[in-house]
């Protein structure tokens, strides 16, 4: 089975947020084929959580975890970072004041 790009996993997330009527965008556009994604939730209260794909160590499987969780300002400090250590980062902005993120919805995790 081909494996499927960064490009098209990140077309399908926006895709299925706008379905629900959940704002995103594409804050930091990295490398169509093999590109980390981190995921910004702003809950536009002035606070944020920014996620990135990892491995769960008890079960292997892969799931969401939380990089920073805060002040909107903090959280956007931090992915800029991550951006210095790896220019080939996603970022996606999620808005959504109810925190919806659908990261825990199956094809995303």
């Amino acid at each position: 089975m081909a494996r499927l790009t960064t490009r098209f996993w990140v077309d399908a997330y926006l895709a299925r947020l706008r379905m629900l009527d959940i704002p995103a965008f594409v804050v930091a556009h990295g490398d169509d084929t093999g590109g980390a994604v981190l995921v910004k939730l702003s809950t536009l209260d002035g606070k944020a959580v920014l996620y990135q794909r990892s491995f769960d160590l008890e079960s292997g499987a892969r799931v969401w975890m939380s990089l920073a969780e805060g002040a909107e300002a903090e959280v956007d400090e931090a992915a800029e970072r991550q951006r210095g250590f790896d220019p080939d980062l996603w970022v996606i902005e999620v808005e959504d004041r109810q925190g919806r993120h659908l990261l825990d919805q199956p094809g995303l995790v």
